[in-house]
């Protein structure tokens, strides 16, 4: 499947090209306006103060409207040779370097963040976070998981190929969400689906995967005929085979990182090893492997030295 249709890549370049001529532009416009009325201000100033005082104020009032107008029109001169060097530089330096990418604005950074996401729901990965576990949680429980979801996002923002994220099991009057506002600026507007809906009812169950850590098969590879899901919960409400049992009840098929099959474990004064994950630390891994299917380079950056683990190469 064919991440970018040629039409998506035409508006991301015409959005790329645009952007940064256009925010320079605006600039210097808004700029020489905001001259203009200041001098046609002050000009119609003068002018009244002529008109109170015809006799006296005449002369004075010409020199310094001729004044102030010399003055305005150097700025506006400078401003627009300033303009012209500056457009001139940017010029050379993409003919020089040619593979440099250019700096966006933040108007066309969003632009772009907005349209990989939209790209990434009809045609990108699916994942959900399953939220219908935590009725029992502690108000710092909830408040860890609603900085996962903020990290997630984050990550899934920033990704070149974006999954599209689905909170299942989410009600908008529940102490999480109330948390996530709370926690996460912008979170009414994340660009994700939010529904009360059970993960299990929203999509056939045979295109369901629960990662889960206590799952007997290793994940081999991402589907995008797939929908993933990771259970809502944090380290210290974890309880034994909790995610796994609930998937077992759907008969959904589950799936483990292959942190077995790519580290091992390393010896620490504590004796400590463990496979279970934050919910955006296993998103960090997901995101990287779907971008360089490579999984040591994944597991590296979502599996933490404090999980007592290294990757198998490293030791031999």
């Amino acid at each position: 499947m064919n991440w970018r249709s040629e039409g998506s890549a035409q508006r991301t370049q015409s959005l790329e090209s645009q952007g940064q001529e256009c925010a320079q532009e605006d600039r210097g416009e808004d700029v020489l306006s905001e001259s203009l009325q200041l001098l046609q201000i002050e000009v119609e100033c003068e002018h009244q103060g002529q008109e109170d005082d015809p006799a006296g104020g005449a002369a004075r009032s010409s020199k310094n409207v001729q004044r102030k107008q010399r003055h305005w029109e150097k700025i506006v001169a400078a401003k627009k040779s300033k303009r012209k060097q500056e457009k001139e530089r940017r010029k050379i330096s993409r003919a020089e370097n040619p593979g440099t990418c250019p700096q966006h604005s933040k108007r066309v950074l969003k632009a772009l963040t907005k349209e990989k996401l939209l790209e990434a729901k009809h045609s990108g990965p699916r994942l959900c976070v399953d939220l219908s576990m935590t009725h029992h949680m502690s108000k710092k429980e909830l408040s860890r998981l609603a900085g996962q979801i903020r990290r997630l996002y984050g990550s899934n923002k920033r990704a070149s190929r974006p999954f599209w994220i689905c909170l299942t099991g989410f009600t908008t009057d529940s102490p999480l969400y109330e948390e996530c506002l709370r926690m996460n600026d912008g979170f009414s507007a994340y660009l994700l689906d939010i529904t009360e809906e059970d993960c299990f009812s929203l999509f056939p169950l045979e295109t369901l995967v629960y990662l889960t850590p206590d799952s007997e098969h290793a994940l081999e590879d991402i589907d995008l005929n797939k929908v993933y899901i990771l259970g809502g919960l944090v380290d210290e409400s974890i309880q034994k085979k909790v995610t796994f049992q609930k998937a077992r009840e759907y008969s959904v098929k589950t799936a483990r990182l292959p942190i077995q099959e790519y580290m091992v474990r390393r010896q620490n004064e504590k004796n400590y090893h463990s496979e279970i994950l934050a919910i955006n630390q296993v998103f960090d891994i997901l995101s990287t492997y779907f971008e360089t299917h490579n999984w040591p380079e994944a597991l590296k950056k979502g599996v933490s030295s404090g999980k007592g683990y290294i990757l198998r190469n490293l030791v031999e």
